[in-house]
């Protein structure tokens, strides 16, 4: 079984294919859209998109060997993203579907992350903690589904310190050479500022560390790179408090980091001393698919499509706020 899938959420276009037998990875293209100045401004994204989609399928399919008539099933990620983009994704596979008779799947972005994860670590029933620009969350399945057992009460991790790195000057470009600015500076800071620490059972806060961070900055009472390592250390060692809890109430023997954040090497190091104090096994996405593709559309789009998940094209219907708790997992069964 062959299936293609699109990937649109956000900053990414990306065409995957992939192949279930034995599973593996046909092909991975993408483009990403980089604002001038500013975050990422969602019209804008999806006219990129829009000039690039048939370039990325044309050159995706030609890279596989393949026309779309080999592939067996379309997959498109309907949620949770910006929807001017995530229009631009559902488009093209609905055409697609329509025009070539084939079946549509509809994925959920987060459960995406999850399950490229696991099929690249090749763990069976891990803890996730899922960090990413949008979303911060630590799940695991339980009764069918990846049941939320904490999450952020406000910003994500990714875009907490997409802002804080943004509002002092230092981006955009919000990462360099596979870095993010915010580690950057935090590297060569070292002396430490209390700043807020909000942990509340599995959740998590970073509004009140953003403020404080930037009133900070602009009093000018310390160096900008210390102000980065105490915003590391703060909202990093909070991620590694609640993920250390959801091991302990969960019982899982095996941690799994999704997301485009995962890259973080310092955070990487906390999580490698969680598991070591926990016992159990870590696992963190490689970075080119800890960040948005549509491999990861294609390989849970395939797993869909094994147990009949479809959906009509005239009903595949974006969804901004679709939570991953929301979504059936039956090979999980």
């Amino acid at each position: 079984m062959i299936v293609l899938g699109i990937e649109s959420t956000a900053h990414t276009f990306g065409v995957g294919i992939v192949e279930d037998r034995p599973p593996h990875i046909i092909v991975d293209r993408r483009v990403n859209y980089t604002p001038s100045k500013g975050g990422i401004h969602p019209r804008e994204a999806s006219l990129f998109f829009m000039s690039n989609a048939s370039r990325v399928l044309k050159d995706a399919l030609i890279e596989a060997g393949l026309t779309i008539n080999d592939v067996d099933g379309i997959a498109v990620a309907l949620g949770p993203g910006l929807g001017p983009c995530l229009r631009v994704g559902a488009t093209v596979a609905r055409v697609l579907a329509s025009y070539l008779k084939k079946p549509l799947i509809p994925v959920n972005h987060a459960v995406a992350h999850i399950e490229v994860g696991r099929l690249l670590t090749g763990f069976k029933d891990p803890l996730v903690v899922y960090l990413s620009g949008g979303n911060t969350m630590i799940l695991a399945f339980s009764d069918g589904r990846y049941r939320i057992f904490g999450e952020t009460l406000d910003i994500a991790l990714g875009n907490f310190i997409d802002t804080l790195v943004r509002e002092v000057g230092l981006a955009p470009p919000y990462v360099v050479g596979g870095t993010h600015k915010l580690d950057l500076c935090a590297e060569v800071g070292g002396s430490f500022i209390n700043l807020p620490y909000v942990v509340k059972g599995l959740d998590v806060s970073f509004s009140g560390i953003l403020t404080a961070a930037l009133r900070a900055f602009r009093e000018g009472k310390y160096d900008l790179k210390d102000i980065c390592y105490s915003v590391r250390e703060v909202a990093y060692s909070a991620i590694a408090e609640v993920v250390e809890r959801g091991l302990m109430h969960t019982k899982k023997g095996e941690l799994l980091v999704v997301g485009g954040v995962a890259a973080s090497k310092a955070l990487r190091s906390k999580f490698e001393v969680v598991s070591r104090l926990r016992g159990v096994k870590l696992g963190v996405v490689d970075p080119q698919y800890a960040v948005d593709n549509g491999v990861m559309i294609a390989w849970t789009g395939l797993l869909m499509l094994r147990h009949g998940i479809t959906v009509e094209p005239e009903k595949a219907y974006i969804r901004q706020r679709w939570r991953p708790d929301g979504v059936d997992v039956p090979w999980m069964g």
